[in-house]
């Protein structure tokens, strides 16, 4: 089967949408995708037109979306393009929708954090707010290592 494998940057347009169904765990947002070109005339960069997919995440990229993506932060993704057409109260309408391979934070434009996760253990991408606050609520319980590989902020001056 020919399928139309795609690999697009942008920005995450919708909180990102988790479900247990019965097929498996799917995740899904909407990813905004925005040309720039160099105008010559006026010597700045110009954004074109911007478009907007559908992005779907199944199984094991589903749950670690969820824990991981939030709006407005620069994603890549790639996967497989699929256009629907389809009639809805008498108006046609046409997405384009992904169905993801692989997800992940733009390094071209800021940092990220990796956390592998166990199989089966979805406590382990939980977004890292809750997994702060957790860790506030559990001083002292247990070893606590995760301060140690952060870089400490310079004094100015």
């Amino acid at each position: 089967m020919n399928e139309t494998l795609v690999t697009v940057v942008g920005n995450v347009a919708t909180t990102p949408v988790y479900r247990e169904l019965p097929s498996g765990p799917v995740a899904r947002f909407r990813l905004a995708v925005t040309a720039r070109y160099y105008d010559g005339a006026k010597s700045t960069w110009t954004d074109g037109h911007t478009n907007f997919f559908t992005v779907w995440a199944w199984r094991a990229l589903g749950t670690n979306v969820q824990g991981s993506v939030s709006v407005g932060e620069p994603v890549i993704v790639q996967g497989r393009l699929k256009v629907r057409d389809e009639e809805r109260g008498g108006q046609h309408w046409t997405s384009a929708d992904i169905e993801a391979v692989a997800i992940g934070h733009d390094l071209s434009r800021g940092t990220a954090a990796f956390r592998r996760v166990g199989r089966g253990n979805p406590a382990l991408t939980e977004p890292a707010q809750t997994q702060a606050q957790e860790k506030g609520r559990n001083q002292g319980q247990g070893d606590d290592v995760s301060g140690l590989w952060e870089k400490k902020p310079e004094p100015v001056g």
